[in-house]
């Protein structure tokens, strides 16, 4: 019995994930099924490609000397998928983008429905996780990351700078008294992350302030921009957020910012497939473009607190607050 895609697909998602309920998920297949597959495929074989355990599906030697040729397979019929939906320059089909929560909430909505509008073929999946995602198990077509991978098959393409900034909300500053220099952040409520649930070393930033654990925290930067606005504390977010909440003021902004920079993380075999590669460009060029617009609404707001605004922390004679 000669083994079939369908059954290669379900055997590469299985190896991936690590079990049949996983795999299943990824598929939108149930798990008996997801088993049925792959028995299917281990007759037609006539090997076994599993080891079951606790821990769950581990590859056999038989497995993992077909995981080269499945991959192989994969990107082949992608290939095929792409020749089969070309339509000129319009694009067709699923791609699934894994990104940080504070992209995915804050950035990439504009540049998804951008490029969904341009193609309206096409079905983008984004997503949103504060950890870092294992394209090698194929969690997603490709991911944006805060630091760029040095080990696996992958291709890392720095797409554009941003910086992480200390705000809150103007009624929580009215409170909290005149906050002119980083010292005067001790005692003040902060709002960041669980230390031990930070995903990336870019985002252990808060010795920098002089605090060990914030008193409010998440795992989450949405749920940390939500706290602040609701008056919670200060906390470090991403500047792109600030054009689009009028109630959150930027604090110290000479004194304190840190550079930071977004990675497209793609696997290096996806490179061949037509329809991932214009993708990843559009992609790019679209969080250019919009980081691009932060810049000048920053610019702006900045400008129009100089004519004349005043400095809603209260130190007059200084820089004021965006």
């Amino acid at each position: 019995m000669t083994p079939s895609w369908d059954d290669l697909r379900v055997f590469l998602a299985v190896a991936r994930q690590g079990s049949l309920s996983a795999a299943g998920t990824t598929l939108g297949l149930d798990p008996a099924t997801a088993g049925r597959r792959v028995g299917r495929l281990e007759a037609a074989l006539g090997t076994v490609l599993f080891l079951k355990s606790p821990q769950g599906y581990a590859l056999t030697e038989a497995g993992e000397r077909l995981m080269p040729h499945a991959a192989e397979a994969e990107q082949a019929m992608a290939c095929a998928e792409d020749a089969v939906r070309g339509q000129g320059d319009r694009l067709a089909g699923a791609v699934r983008i894994g990104a940080p929560d504070g992209c995915a909430n804050f950035l990439l909505p504009r540049v998804v429905t951008e490029i969904v509008a341009a193609h309206p073929a096409l079905e983008v999946q984004v997503v949103a996780l504060p950890r870092v995602f294992n394209l090698n198990r194929r969690e997603a077509d490709m991911a944006i990351g805060v630091s760029a991978p040095t080990a696996g098959r992958l291709t890392v393409q720095k797409i554009v700078d941003y910086r992480l900034v200390l705000a809150a909300s103007r009624g929580f500053l009215a409170k909290a008294g005149p906050i002119r220099r980083l010292e005067d952040l001790r005692g003040q409520r902060l709002v960041g992350y669980i230390p031990e649930m930070i995903f990336d070393k870019e985002l252990d930033y808060l010795g920098r302030l002089g605090v060990d654990r914030p008193q409010i925290a998440s795992n989450s930067a949405a749920v940390q921009y939500q706290m602040v606005r609701a008056g919670a504390g200060l906390a470090v977010t991403h500047d792109f957020v600030l054009p689009g909440e009028p109630d959150l003021q930027w604090v110290l902004p000479e004194q304190f910012a840190l550079d930071r920079s977004f990675f497209l993380i793609r696997h290096a075999d996806d490179a061949r497939v037509r329809r991932l590669a214009r993708f990843a460009e559009l992609l790019v060029a679209g969080m250019r473009r919009e980081m691009a617009r932060v810049r000048e609404a920053l610019t702006e707001a900045s400008g129009s607190v100089d004519a004349g605004e005043g400095d809603r922390t209260g130190h007059a004679g200084e820089e004021p607050a965006v």
